[in-house]
């Protein structure tokens, strides 16, 4: 029954966007489109490190997509968390560093990298991603953790001379805490989605990836593959709708173990 539920409603999803038009954005960090389905009113952000869909109403982004090659990972750029708040937004629509005042003690948050900070010691542009858009309140146990371990596997498959694009963002799920000392209207996210793209020329190859906010200090990267389409279901968004439909299917609907394991030992 749950997989008829899925099937109907990734059916339903697939005609829904099928009738609508896409603006054609072309941009270096996406990878057979952007993530589609974000709210009309999101403020679109393309810098050199990375591209985002701010959200006025969560005051986070729904979505962060990066390209990484050796040009960013490879460097020894000294990075600093400088929090800043966005410069291309309007107050009321991001937060502010003082709005994360007293957040990590009474909630157990850091402030999460959606781009994360280390994968850009080559680029001159790293602090972008200390904008407070790239960022999300992300309970400490994850943060420090998988979330973590993840993000260094993907830096170790750019460091072996890959091109890798990432697209990554929240899950709203459940009710969760709001920052305490925020004084504008936000949503903290309940959980997190990481997919993780690669062309070889020969072949298409992804892992998809959800961690929800109370995962485990313990837990693995592994426990935590998923497909794209469980992806899509739980975010609302279409991720490679620029791939012929049956080649799209094929991928999003997979686990890609030999990829996963070949390229992240999992």
């Amino acid at each position: 029954m749950k997989a008829l539920l899925l099937s109907l409603t990734l059916f339903l999803s697939t005609a829904l966007f099928a009738q609508e038009h896409r603006s054609e954005i072309h941009c270096k960090h996406f990878f057979y489109g952007y993530p589609y389905g974000t709210p009309a009113t999101n403020d679109l952000i393309i810098r050199d490190i990375y591209a985002l869909s701010n959200n006025d109403s969560t005051k986070f982004a729904d979505w962060v997509a990066y390209r990484l090659s050796m040009h960013e990972v490879d460097g020894d750029l000294s990075v600093h968390r400088k929090w800043k708040a966005d410069p291309w937004l309007d107050e009321d629509e991001t937060l502010e560093p003082k709005d994360y005042d007293g957040a990590s003690a009474a909630l157990d948050v850091d402030r999460g990298h959606q781009a994360p900070l280390a994968a850009f010691k080559g680029s001159r542009h790293a602090s972008h991603s200390n904008y407070l858009s790239n960022i999300t309140p992300q309970p400490k146990d994850l943060n420090q953790r998988s979330w973590k371990e993840l993000e260094e596997m993907i830096r170790d498959v750019v460091n072996d001379g890959n091109t890798v694009y990432v697209m990554t963002g929240p899950l709203y799920e459940r009710a969760m805490d709001s920052l305490p000392n925020a004084d504008e209207a936000h949503q903290v996210p309940s959980g997190y989605w990481k997919v993780v793209c690669m062309d070889n020329g020969n072949s298409i190859n992804v892992a998809a990836f959800i961690f929800d906010a109370a995962t485990p200090s313990n837990a693995e990267v592994k426990d935590q593959l998923t497909t794209i389409d469980a992806v899509e279901l739980r975010s609302g968004l279409d991720i490679l709708w620029m791939l012929e439909d049956s080649k799209e299917a094929t991928l999003e609907n997979a686990m890609d173990n030999a990829f996963a394991e070949e390229y992240f030992g999992l």
